[in-house]
C-alpha cells in the first residue's frame, strides 16, 4: 500500500482543490436560484395585493426587495466574486472591437497638409489596412520614395528625420494607450461587471461588456468623448429636500407635487467653473453650512431612521436608509454597498420626474474609510448644465501637491476663451463649491474663493501621481487622440447565453457517455477504469479554470469536448500496448507495467505536440480562439495526470491483490 500512498494522496489533494475551488460557483448557483424564486414569488403577491400598482414602481419595489435579500446573505458578494467566470457568449452582454485611425492622427499632427500629403496618406492607409502594417512605416516610405523630407509635414525643420519618425510612432502608440485608458476609465465607472479591455496589435482595442445588449448604449459609451465639466454644486439644504421628496414618492409608488425649496441660494450662469482660486486656496475646503442654521429636514430623517428597524426602514424610505446626511457639512455620505443600488432609484422614472431640468446626483470618485473600514463615497446634487466643459484646457500636467501633502494634482491651463470665461464664472460663484466632473464622476469640489484671472485651475485629490498623470493624460486628449471607430461587435442576449450554457452542459454530458460506454463495451473492466479517471479530468479541468480566474467560453466547451475524447486516447495505447504484452505470455502485473512504459513515449509525444498548437493558438489567437487553446491546454495536461497517475494506480492496486483487470 506504501507504493501507491504518495500517488493517492496526490490525487486526493489534487481532487480536493478542484472541489474547493468550484464550491463559490456552486454555492453562486444555489444563491442566484434562491433569489429568482423569492422575487418571482415576490412579484405574484404585490401583483395581486396592488393590481393598480404601475410597472415602474413595481420594478422599483422587486429591486429593492432583491437587493434587500442579496444584502442579507453575507456570502453572496464573496461567491459572486469567487465563482467560474463565463464569457459573454455564455453569459449575454457584447464584445467590440475598435480601431483607432492613426491615418487621421498623422493628418492633424502634418504642418501643411496639402492634395500631394493627403494623396500620400490615402495610400498608405489602403496598403496598411491590406498589409496589416503601421501606417507610420508606409508613409515615411513613401515620402523617402517621393525625395521629400519628413520635416516638410512634421516636426521641425532642424530635427533630423529619425527623431521625427521616433516622435511619430511614439505618438500613435501613445493614442492608442491614451484611447485605451479613457475607455477603461469610462466603463469602470460605467458599473460594467468583469468587463475586458485589451489592446489588439498595433492599433485596435477589443472590449467585452458583459451584461449589456443594447448596441445603441454600448456605443455611445465607447465611442462618446471623455468629458470634463466644471458644474456648480447645489446648497445642501436645498439636496437633502430632493432627496426627502425622491424618498417619499418611491416609498409611495406616485410622483408627489415638486415644490421648490422656498430658498435656492445655488446661482446658475451659462456656462460653468471650479478649482483653486490661487496658491493660497485651499481647493479641498468643504463648504460648511452656516453654524447658527440647523438642517431641520436632515435632522428629521435621521431620527426617523433611527426609530425604526432595517426592514422597516428599507421598505418605509428607500432613499434614507441607504444614506448618511451630516448635519454639520450638509454633505450626503453613501456607503459602498448602497452605491449601485442608490443609483439604480436615482435613476428611475419617479426620481427623474421629481428633478429639475438642472439638476442631477453625482458620485465622488475617491471614497473614504471610516473606523470600521467601510469604504464612503459622497453624493453631490449639481446643475446638469455645466459652467465651462474641458474643451478650453490646452494642457494639463500632474505633480505631487505643491502644499507638501500627501498626494497629487493636475494643473489645468485654458485657452483665451477659456480663461474670460473662468473669470467670469468665479467671479460670480465666490464662497460657492464648483464640482470638477469627468464622465460624470466628481474628482474635487473646491470653494471658490475669489475670481481666478490667467485661466489656471487645479484638481487635486488624486491619491497618487500615477493617478494625477493618468488624469492629466485623458485631459490633454480632451477627446480621443485619433478618432475611435467600431470595426465589429457581436452582441449575445441573457437567454441565448442560457441556451448555449444548457447546449454545453449537455455537449459535455453527452460525449462523456458515449465515450464512456464505448470504452467499457471494448475494454470492459479496463474501460471502467478510464471513465473513472475521465470524471476526475473533467473536474480538474474546471477547478483549475475556477482557481486562475480564468473565464468559460462556449468555445473553451468545445475545447473540454475534445480533451473528453483525446484523454482516452492515452488510455487505448496502454490497454493496446498492454495486451502484446499479454499475447507474449507475460503474467498480468508484467504486462501492466510494460505496457504503462512502453506506450509513454508515443503518449507524451502526442499529447506536447497537441500541447504546444495550443499555446500557440493562445498566444495568437482572440476571443473565442483563446477560449478553445486554454481549456484544451488545461485538458491535455489533466488528462495525462489521470492516464498516467490515477488509471495507473487503480491498475497497479489490483493486480497486486490478485484481481486482473479484464480488458474486454
Amino acid at each position: 500500500m506504501e507504493k501507491y500512498l504518495y500517488r493517492i494522496l496526490i490525487t486526493v489533494a489534487v481532487l480536493a482543490l478542484s472541489i474547493y475551488f468550484l464550491y463559490p460557483t456552486y454555492q453562486d448557483y444555489l444563491n442566484s436560484s434562491d433569489i429568482k424564486e423569492k422575487v418571482s414569488s415576490q412579484e405574484q403577491f404585490l401583483k395581486k395585493s396592488y393590481p393598480n400598482l404601475s410597472k415602474d414602481s413595481l420594478d422599483i419595489l422587486l429591486l429593492n426587495f432583491e437587493d434587500s435579500l442579496k444584502s442579507a446573505d453575507e456570502s453572496y458578494a464573496k461567491t459572486r466574486a469567487k465563482r467560474l467566470k463565463l464569457g459573454l457568449d455564455l453569459q449575454g452582454g457584447m464584445r467590440v472591437v475598435l480601431e483607432v485611425n492613426t491615418a487621421q492622427l498623422l493628418q492633424k499632427l502634418a504642418n501643411d497638409p496639402d492634395p500631394v500629403f493627403v494623396k500620400m496618406l490615402d495610400q498608405a492607409t489602403k496598403e496598411a489596412e491590406a498589409n496589416d502594417e503601421p501606417v507610420v512605416d508606409i508613409m515615411v516610405k513613401k515620402l523617402t520614395e517621393a525625395n521629400i523630407r519628413i520635416s516638410r509635414y512634421f516636426g521641425n525643420v532642424d530635427e533630423d528625420d529619425a527623431k521625427i519618425i521616433s516622435n511619430l510612432k511614439d505618438q500613435t502608440v501613445d493614442a492608442v494607450t491614451r484611447a485605451e485608458q479613457i475607455l477603461r476609465n469610462r466603463i469602470d465607472q460605467y458599473g460594467v461587471s468583469e468587463p475586458v479591455i485589451q489592446k489588439q496589435g498595433n492599433n485596435r482595442i477589443v472590449v467585452e461588456l458583459p451584461g449589456i445588449a443594447n448596441e445603441e448604449e454600448a456605443r455611445q459609451l465607447i465611442q462618446s468623448t471623455a468629458l470634463l465639466e466644471f458644474k456648480l454644486v447645489r446648497d445642501p439644504q436645498y439636496a437633502i429636500n430632493l432627496i426627502v421628496k425622491i424618498n417619499n414618492s418611491l416609498a409611495g409608488g406616485k410622483i408627489e407635487e415638486d415644490v421648490k425649496p422656498a430658498t435656492d441660494t445655488t446661482k446658475t450662469t451659462d456656462s460653468t467653473a471650479t478649482a483653486k482660486a490661487d496658491e493660497k486656496t485651499d481647493s479641498t475646503t468643504v463648504a460648511k453650512a452656516d453654524s447658527g442654521k440647523k438642517n431641520d429636514t436632515a435632522q428629521a430623517a435621521k431620527t426617523d431612521t433611527a426609530q425604526k428597524s432595517p426592514e422597516q426602514l428599507a421598505k418605509e424610505n428607500p432613499i434614507l436608509s441607504l444614506i448618511s446626511p451630516s448635519e454639520q457639512t450638509g454633505e450626503i455620505y453613501v456607503p459602498a454597498s448602497n452605491r449601485e443600488k442608490l443609483q439604480r432609484l436615482l435613476n428611475s422614472p419617479i426620481s427623474q420626474a421629481i428633478l429639475a431640468d438642472n439638476d442631477e446626483f453625482l458620485f465622488s470618485n475617491h471614497s473614504f474609510l471610516t473606523e470600521t473600514g467601510e469604504k464612503i463615497y459622497t453624493l453631490f446634487c449639481v446643475t446638469k448644465n455645466p459652467e465651462l466643459t474641458g474643451g478650453v484646457i490646452t494642457e494639463a500636467v500632474g505633480t505631487p501637491d505643491p502644499s507638501g501633502a500627501a498626494g497629487a494634482v493636475v494643473s489645468m491651463t485654458m485657452n483665451s476663451e477659456g480663461s474670460v470665461e473662468w473669470a467670469r464664472i468665479t467671479g460670480a460663484n465666490i464662497d460657492k463649491r464648483c464640482a470638477i466632473v469627468l464622465d460624470g464622476v466628481v474628482y474635487s469640489a473646491p470653494v471658490i474663493r475669489n475670481k481666478i484671472t490667467g485661466g489656471r485651475s487645479q484638481i487635486d485629490g488624486m491619491k497618487d501621481l500615477n493617478e494625477a498623470k493618468l488624469l492629466a493624460n485623458i485631459l490633454n486628449a480632451g477627446a480621443f487622440a485619433a478618432p475611435v471607430e467600431i470595426i465589429e461587435e457581436r452582441t449575445v442576449g441573457p437567454s441565448l447565453g442560457e441556451d448555449s450554457i444548457t447546449a454545453g452542459l449537455q455537449s459535455v454530458m453527452f460525449g462523456f457517455l458515449l465515450v464512456a460506454m464505448f470504452m467499457m463495451v471494448y475494454y470492459r473492466g479496463a474501460g471502467g477504469i478510464a471513465s473513472f479517471a475521465l470524471v476526475f479530468v473533467i473536474t480538474m479541468i474546471i477547478g483549475t479554470l475556477a482557481a486562475f480566474g480564468a473565464t468559460l467560453t462556449l468555445p473553451g466547451i468545445a475545447g473540454i469536448v475534445l480533451t473528453i475524447g483525446m484523454a482516452v486516447d492515452s488510455n487505448v495505447l496502454i490497454y493496446e500496448r498492454i495486451r502484446e504484452e499479454m499475447a507474449l505470455g507475460k503474467t498480468m502485473k508484467a504486462s501492466v507495467e510494460g505496457g504503462f512504459a512502453k506506450a509513454g513515449s508515443a503518449i507524451w509525444d502526442s499529447n506536447i505536440t497537441t500541447l504546444i498548437t495550443s499555446i500557440i493558438l493562445y498566444q495568437f489567437g482572440t476571443g473565442p480562439i483563446q477560449g478553445f487553446a486554454l481549456t484544451l491546454m488545461i485538458g491535455i495536461i489533466t488528462s495525462l495526470f489521470g492516464a498516467l497517475v490515477i488509471a495507473k494506480v487503480i491498475f497497479e492496486y489490483f493486480t497486486d491483490k490478485g484481481h486482473p483487470v479484464s480488458l474486454g
